[in-house]
C-alpha cells in the first residue's frame, strides 16, 4: 500500500512548513489526478493513520478529484476523455495520448492557525 508512504511524505512536507512558519496546520489540501495511481480512500485512511503521533493530529485531509482531461487536435480544445480505457475525445471520437489533465497529486494549500505565543 503505497499510500501510506504517500501520507507520510504529505505530513513530513507540511510538518517542516508548520515549524518554519510557527503555525498549526488544521488542513492539507492535495489535487489527485485520475491517473495518479493513488486510491483516494486508502490515502484518505492512511493519512489519519499517520498523523496519529504527530502535530498534525486531527489535521484534515482535503482532496480535489481531477478528470483526466486530454488536447484534442480535431477539436484544438482540451477535453474529457471517454473512458479511461479509450483516450479518445469525449466530444468527437479523435483518439488522444496528449494528457494534460488528470496524472497530479500535488499539495495545493495548508490550511492554518497561529499559535499562541504569548505566556501562560
Amino acid at each position: 500500500m503505497h499510500e501510506l508512504s504517500i501520507a507520510m511524505s504529505i505530513i513530513e512536507l507540511a510538518q517542516e512548513e508548520s515549524v518554519q512558519r510557527g503555525v498549526q496546520v488544521s488542513a492539507v489540501h492535495l489535487k489527485l489526478g485520475a491517473l495518479s495511481g493513488v486510491v483516494r480512500e486508502a490515502l484518505l485512511g492512511s493519512f489519519e493513520m499517520a498523523c496519529e503521533d504527530t502535530p498534525l493530529k486531527g489535521a484534515r485531509l482535503v482532496i480535489e478529484e481531477l478528470p483526466v482531461l486530454i488536447f484534442c487536435r480535431t477539436c484544438d480544445a482540451q477535453r474529457p476523455i471517454s473512458s479511461v480505457q479509450l483516450f479518445c475525445c469525449a466530444e468527437c471520437g479523435t483518439p488522444s495520448g496528449e494528457i494534460v489533465q488528470g496524472k497530479e497529486l500535488e499539495v495545493v494549500a495548508l490550511e492554518i492557525e497561529e499559535w499562541d505565543r504569548s505566556p501562560v
